[in-house]
This record gives structure tokens, sequence and C-alpha cells, in this order.
């Protein structure tokens, strides 16, 4: 399986990876050649096209070598380019879109039978993704969906054209999840959501989103809940109240920006402007002073003055982001956007995005340095420190989803899944470091769940083999933009 984009896509290609194990298939080895390769795309930047189209490519061969094998492309540049993939990369087998995800298995055997290319791309969505079987990368973290698709028209976002309107989940159906995942030893649960605190405009119930996390701070045994991503235009006051006083809300915000000046967000079509955005930051840290900020921002948005760039490094400044996600303005065909005039020469958009990056490199570590001598608890991951082995550290995140890389002593016992008190003894832009040792352990469920999963032997038995490696544990952070302006 090869992710790329958004939550959304990880938590699709769990589901993904769900159906196949369901009907059979069997995940590949690491060093072994997959009889499957399923690609669930993004289509928001500019380069998705020649990511996809390159590894297609380089397939091509392996195919060739393995007859028999299969190759299937699905997600957003699925839904974007239908039977064009077939058309540049005719060794595909199946092509399916955002909407009928549930299809896999059954194009698979139906190109296998037919021995031709199948092509099915629903218009709109043929059943709730998370009703789906789910095979979940994280025993002790889970993704659940709340909402999928968007009702928000932004100029630069192909995003609701690929994901359709707005489709809202049953509270009970989601609390019934949540509480599923936290039985089979999850302690964390992310909710996810295009606009995640739009939840309950289907429905008719502007405070549905505060009184779902109210609901999920009464789950007996989540110690910590997040969500992502929100949008400014919906952060109302009981969303902030719900945060601050449901204890496993963390402290944690991921709100996207997208640009500090007024006259780009009115083109961007985002409905609000620089002292909204800042007035929901202020509200937050008046009701959590430790919470952590982040957001995304785009660079070179069509029209964009050195006046207007100004204004986001104002709002950098003063908003204080623990993190953003900063990007070049990227041209995607079918967007207002790409339409507009005054689209900015390449040389322009970096120069600018550098001095982005150095502003927001300083702000982060400031605000991070803040936290050396800090007590924190931090809930051990699997696979996020890629130095750790070597530097005999442990990595996870705190409460407001810092990454902390900790030391250990060799009689430490610690699994991914049980929270280790440490003390920050160092600061980075992208990271803390804990050296002093750890000063409490906490096994939990989630620990015993992660134990138990890979104490299992593999299962034996008939099928075929599902190239599957890691996408990675769910991070609290999205490793990228829930469809606003991020690859």
């Amino acid at each position: 399986m090869r992710t790329y984009g958004c939550q959304m896509n990880v938590h699709d290609s769990e589901r993904l990876s769900g159906l196949l194990e369901d009907a059979g298939y069997q995940r590949a080895a690491q060093d072994a050649t997959p009889d499957i390769v399923v690609f669930n795309t993004c289509a928001v930047r500019e380069n998705a096209d020649n990511r996809l189209y390159g590894n297609l490519g380089h397939l091509r061969p392996v195919k060739d070598a393995h007859p028999g094998m299969q190759i299937a492309v699905g997600g957003c540049l699925a839904q974007k380019d239908r039977g064009e993939i077939v058309r540049r990369a005719p060794w595909v087998d199946v092509v399916f879109g955002t909407h009928n995800i549930g299809s896999l298995p059954v194009l698979l055997e139906r190109a296998r039978i037919q021995r031709e290319a199948q092509v099915e791309i629903a218009e709109s969505l043929e059943t709730f993704p998370s009703t789906l079987p789910t095979r979940r990368e994280s025993v002790y973290a889970a993704w659940v969906s709340i909402s999928v698709g968007c009702n928000n028209t932004c100029t630069f976002c192909i995003v609701p054209a690929l994901r359709g309107k707005e489709k809202d989940r049953r509270p009970g159906d989601i609390l019934a999840e949540v509480r599923a995942v936290v039985a089979e030893g999850a302690i964390e649960v992310t909710l996810l959501g295009q606009n995640v605190n739009a939840y309950g405009a289907e429905f008719g119930d502007r405070e549905a989103f505060s009184k779902l996390l109210r609901a999920c701070g009464e789950i007996e045994g989540l110690e910590r809940v997040r969500f992502t991503s929100p949008h400014p235009r919906d952060f109302t006051d009981d969303v902030i109240a719900a945060m601050a006083e449901t204890p496993n809300v963390m402290p944690q915000l991921h709100m996207p920006m997208q640009s500090g000046s007024d006259r780009v967000l009115k083109a961007m079509r985002r409905s609000y402007r620089q002292d909204r955005f800042l007035g929901i930051v202020e509200k937050v840290r008046a009701a959590m002073p430790e919470a952590a900020i982040s957001t995304d921002i785009i660079v070179g948005f069509p029209g964009e003055t050195e006046e207007d760039f100004a204004e986001t490094l104002k709002a950098v400044e003063q908003a204080r982001f623990s993190h953003a996600y900063t990007f070049q303005y990227s041209k995607r065909p079918g967007t207002p956007a790409a339409e507009m005039e005054g689209q900015l020469p390449k040389e322009v958009v970096q120069e600018r995005y550098m001095r982005l990056l150095e502003v927001q490199e300083r702000v982060s570590g400031e605000e991070n340095a803040k936290l050396i001598g800090r007590e924190v608890e931090v809930l051990v991951a699997e696979g996020e420190g890629r130095k750790d082995s070597a530097r005999r550290r442990l990595s996870g995140r705190a409460p407001d989803s810092r990454l902390v890389h900790f030391a250990v002593d060799d009689d430490t016992d610690l699994r991914p899944g049980d929270l280790a008190t440490v003390t920050v003894t160092y600061a980075a832009p992208h990271h803390l470091v804990a050296d002093s040792g750890v000063h409490a352990v906490r096994r939990t469920r989630a620990g015993d769940a992660w134990e138990a999963r890979n104490a299992a032997p593999a299962e034996a038995g008939p099928g075929v083999l599902l190239g599957m490696p890691k996408v990675g544990v769910p991070a609290p952070l999205p490793v990228m933009s829930s469809g606003c302006g991020s690859d």
C-alpha cells in the first residue's frame, strides 16, 4: 500500500487494508514482491500526477516479470483523472474513486477474470467508509472519521470536487466506534473530518461538535482526544469551552490560517480575516494557556504582494505557532485560483517561502524552549524517531502533541502505548529532548494490546500477498492538511 496526502487518505488506506484482508489477502513481507500494489493518491499538489506516473513506470518491469501481479489506483487523483490513468499507464488493473473504496476487492477479481482494466468512479458516496472493515496501523492510537466531504469553496482547493459535499455520521455511530477502538486497546483517538468542526451542519445542530467532544470525555479508558482539521469560520466558543472543560481533550489545536492578509483571504474565499483568526487563538490560549497551536500557510497565492506577505509574517509572530506546515502555492487545474491573474514567478514564491520558514523556525524554537525543565507525560510511539536506536532513545507525543525523544536505561521496560514521565532538557524547532531519564512509567492497556499484536504468530493459510509496508503511526498532528492547501 502506498499512501499519499492527508490523514483522511491514511485512514482510507486502513480501510482498504481491512477490506483486502477480509477478502482473504495477506500482507506481503517487506522483502517480497507483492501480488497486489495499491496506490491511494492525493490531488492537492501540482506534482501529484508526476509522483504517481513515475511510480507506476517503475512498477511496470516488476509486473512484467511477475505474471498475475495487479496494480490498483484509488483516491483523489483517481477520482479526478479516471480513465486517463489507464490511458497513460495501461498496465494498471483497477482505478477506483474516493466514493467507492469498498469496491476494490470485487474490481480486482473482475480484472483478473476479464483480463482487462476496471475503471469504476462513483459520483457520490455509496456507503459511509467507517462501516467497512478496517486494519488499523496502530493499536494504541486510532483515527475515527466523523464526516467526509467539504461544503467550502476555497479557490485553491480541489478537494470538495473530489470528496463531495459534507456527509456527517450520527453521533451514536461515532461514539460506538470510539468505544470499540478503546475496547481493542486504543487510549488515544483523533476525530477526522475535512472540516471537522462543521460537524452537525447536515442535521442542523450547530453545537454538535462540542457535544461530541464532551461525550468522548465520558468514555472510560479513553485518555487522549484530538481532532483535525477545523475551519476558523466554524470555530465557536462552545468548542473552546468543551476543549478546556473535558479532561481527555488534549491542549492542542491545528487550525489552517493559509494567509495573514485579509485581501488574500478574500481571494482564497476563506470566510474569516486575520482579526478573526487571531481572536480564536487568543481565546484558546486564555482557556488553555498550555495549548500548542499549529497551522497551514500558503505562500505565493495569485496576486499576493509584498505587503500581503508582510501581513502573514506579522500573524505568525503574533500567533506564536508551535509549528506551521508551509507550502508554496500550487496551481491545480479545475480550481478558480488556477485561472486568476497575478500568478507569481517561481523565484518570488521561493524567496518568500524561505523567509517565512526562517521566521517560523525561530518562533517554534522559542516556544519549545519555554518547556525546558518541564515534566511531561509522553505516549510512547512506534517509529516516530528515526535515530532512536542509535541514540538509545524512545519517542512519543506529549499531551500538546509535541514530539519528545527521551533517553532510556537498559532496564526500562516500555512498550508503544505505555506512558513515560520525563523532563525536557533540550528544545529544537521540531522536537524536544529529555535526556534526564524516565521518572515514572505507566503501563497501559494500549501497551498490552501492542505486545499481544506483536507476539501473535503470523496467520497461516491460503491467500495471495498484499504489499502493505507501514504507513506510519497516526500522529496527533497531521502529516499534511485535510485538503486545505497541502499535499
